[in-house]
C-alpha cells in the first residue's frame, strides 16, 4: 500500500512539471498578481477632470440665450449670427424675470413685428419678417428684485449680434440722409456706418478733397459692430465723409457724415445772464436772456424765478439752441432762454434768476430790474 501511494504522488508531480509552462525567473513586483474587476471603471486624471468642470461651468454661464430651432430644437448662440433678410426668429432666455435689450429703432416706431412675452420660466422675444434694419445686438439678463428694487443679474446674461443680410442693403439703413457726429480730443468717435453682410469690405472716403481715409488699425480702426473708430481725435479729421462697401456686386455709398470738432470743458453749464434794460419804465416790455456755451451734444434745460411768478403774472419763455463755430474749427452749442415781460409794472421790479441745468450739474445767475 505505502509502495502505491509513493507511486501516485510521482506520477502527479511528473504531470504538473510537464503540463505547466516554465516559470519566469523575474522576482514579482509587489501586487503584481492582484486580480481587477473586470467592471470597474478607470477614472479620469484629476486634472483633465478640473479642466472638464471648468468647461462646464463656461457653457452654463452663457446658456440663458437660446434660439428655437424648427422641430422644438433649440441652439446656443455664438457672438455673431447671420440670418438672411426676411426670416423670423425667435430667442428666449432662461428665468422667471428677464429683462431685454434690443436695436431701439423697433421701440421707437413701435413695431408690431416685435413681440417680447415673459413665461413661467423663460422670456421670448419674436421678430417676425425681419429687415436689414433689425442688425444689431439683442441681450437679455435676469434681474433680481427685493420689493420695489431690482438690479441686474451679472451671472445670468446672454447677447448675441444678429446679421441680417441683404444684398441691396448692405449698410444698416437709417432713418435719415445726414448725421452729425461730434470729435471731442478726451474721447473715440464712431462713424456709424454698420454694415448688414460682416464679410462685406468696407472703405473711408472724404468728401473734400475727395481721398480715401486710411485705417491703419491704431488711430482708425474698423468695428463691424460699429463703424469706424477714430481713437484720438483731432481738429484735422473734421469734414464730411461716408463709407463705401462691397460684397460680390456693385458698392454701395452709405450717407454721409459731417465730422464736427468739439474742445468746451465738460461741467456744468457756462452761463450769462443779461436784461434788455435794468431800469424799466411802467409798460416797456423788458426781455432777460440766459445763455450758454457748452457741448454740441449736450442738452441744456432751464427754469426761471421772477417778481411776479408767485401771483401768477403772465410771462413769456422762449428756448432755443444753435451750432456756431469758434476759434480754430472748434464747435460749440449756444443755448438760450428768453423770458419777456409785456407792461412792465411795479410787481415785477426785482430779481430776475435763471438756473441752467445739463447732465453735469445745475448754474444759477441772476440779474435785477428796477422801476424807474
Amino acid at each position: 500500500y505505502n509502495l502505491f501511494l509513493i507511486s501516485k504522488i510521482a506520477f502527479f508531480h511528473f504531470f504538473l512539471v510537464i503540463g505547466q509552462p516554465a516559470k519566469s525567473k523575474r522576482p514579482k513586483e509587489p501586487g503584481e498578481n492582484k486580480i481587477k474587476p473586470i467592471n470597474k471603471k478607470v477614472k479620469a486624471k484629476p486634472p483633465k477632470m478640473r479642466e472638464r468642470e471648468s468647461a462646464d461651468s463656461s457653457l452654463k454661464s452663457q446658456s440663458i440665450l437660446t434660439q428655437v430651432m424648427d422641430k422644438g430644437h433649440f441652439q446656443k448662440l455664438a457672438a455673431t449670427l447671420s440670418l438672411s433678410a426676411g426670416q423670423s426668429i425667435e430667442l428666449r432666455c432662461k428665468g422667471s424675470n428677464v429683462t431685454w435689450n434690443y436695436p431701439s429703432y423697433l421701440d421707437t416706431f413701435k413695431d408690431s413685428r416685435l413681440s417680447i412675452k415673459q413665461l413661467d420660466r423663460y422670456g421670448q422675444l419674436i421678430l417676425a419678417n425681419s429687415t436689414a434694419a433689425d442688425t444689431g445686438e439683442y441681450s437679455c439678463w435676469l434681474q433680481l428684485c427685493n420689493g420695489n428694487k431690482c438690479r441686474k443679474d451679472e451671472t445670468k446674461t446672454g447677447s448675441t449680434y444678429i446679421f441680417f443680410t441683404d444684398k441691396e442693403e448692405l449698410f444698416v439703413p437709417t432713418p435719415s440722409y445726414f448725421e452729425i457726429v461730434y470729435l471731442n480730443p478726451d474721447k473715440p468717435a464712431v462713424i456709424p456706418c454698420r454694415v448688414t453682410t460682416p464679410s462685406a469690405k468696407v472703405t473711408l472716403h472724404r468728401e473734400f478733397p475727395a481721398e480715401e481715409i486710411e485705417t491703419d488699425g491704431t488711430d482708425i480702426i474698423y468695428d463691424v459692430k460699429k463703424g469706424f473708430v477714430y481713437q484720438h481725435p483731432t481738429s484735422d479729421h473734421k469734414g464730411i465723409v461716408y463709407c463705401k462697401a462691397e460684397s460680390q456686386g456693385a458698392p454701395q455709398i452709405s450717407i454721409k457724415y459731417h465730422l464736427l470738432y468739439v474742445e468746451v470743458p465738460k461741467g456744468p453749464p457756462s452761463t450769462t445772464i443779461a436784461a434788455s434794460s435794468n431800469r424799466a419804465e411802467v409798460s416797456d416790455s423788458v426781455h432777460v436772456i440766459c445763455t450758454v456755451l457748452g457741448e454740441p451734444d449736450v442738452d441744456v434745460n432751464f427754469r426761471w424765478q421772477y417778481p411776479g411768478q408767485e401771483s401768477e403774472r403772465p410771462a413769456i419763455i422762449q428756448n432755443f439752441w444753435r451750432l456756431i463755430n469758434r476759434g480754430t474749427g472748434h464747435t460749440t452749442r449756444i443755448s438760450k432762454s428768453i423770458l419777456l415781460v409785456e407792461d412792465f409794472e411795479a410787481r415785477d421790479a426785482g430779481n430776475y434768476i435763471c438756473i441752467a441745468q445739463n447732465l453735469h450739474g445745475e448754474t444759477t445767475v441772476a440779474t435785477r430790474v428796477e422801476l424807474n
